[in-house]
Order: structure tokens, then C-alpha cells, then sequence
């Protein structure tokens, strides 16, 4: 019993550096993809669903009714969101069905990845 304990704990621990290993030296590919939140980047951070009510480019804000934000702890509601990528707005129009992920950031609500869906 106690040399499998002793193996859980060592395995344990060599794991934890090789993550470590990972995280030092930078592991490009990883950190490249989460450095735009796209759509496409991960489908799992797509958590809240909403219709866009209003896109206003030049501000870089987009108004959503949306369902229950769980990692915001919000009910469903219609309000305005702030985009952390312009790019995001491109080929989005009133009426369109998204799954979206906002966040707090600086105080203001962020849309940090959205996608239209059908």
C-alpha cells in the first residue's frame, strides 16, 4: 500500500514538471492559439447563446439578448457588450443567432469569442 502510494506521489510530481517544462519555455503553439479569441479557436468557450439586437461598429459594440451567463452569474437579458476584437462584428447583422463568451475586463463586459449559428 505504501509503495503505491510513494508511485502515485512521484508520478505526480513528474508530471508537474514536464507541465512546468512546457509553460517556461513558452510552448508556442499552444500560447498562439489562444492568442486571438476566434470562433474557431475553442468551440467550448462558446458557452451562452443570444440573437444580436444591434451592431455599432464605429463604438466596437455589440447589443445581444442572451440566456443565462453562468461564469457571469446573469440572467437572460437584452444589453450592450464591448468586443475585444473589431473583427468580430464583420458579417454580423440584427437578427443573427450567435453562441458567444463574455467576460469582465477593466470593469466593462467583453464578447471575447462568437460565432453565428443556424
Amino acid at each position: 500500500m505504501r509503495t503505491n502510494i510513494i508511485k502515485t506521489v512521484l508520478s505526480a510530481a513528474a508530471f508537474g514538471l514536464l507541465s512546468a517544462g512546457a509553460i517556461a519555455r513558452g510552448d508556442e503553439d499552444h500560447a498562439a492559439h489562444h492568442a486571438v479569441a476566434h470562433p474557431a479557436d475553442d468551440a467550448q468557450a462558446l458557452s451562452s447563446k443570444g440573437e444580436v439586437r444591434k451592431v455599432d461598429r464605429e463604438s466596437g459594440k455589440l447589443t445581444l439578448r442572451h440566456g443565462p451567463l453562468t461564469n457571469l452569474n446573469m440572467p437572460a437579458m437584452t444589453m450592450v457588450f464591448a468586443v475585444s476584437d473589431p473583427r468580430f462584428l464583420d458579417g454580423l447583422n440584427e437578427g443573427d443567432k450567435v453562441r458567444f463568451t463574455a467576460d469582465r475586463k477593466d470593469g466593462k463586459l467583453v464578447v471575447k469569442a462568437i460565432e453565428r449559428v443556424d
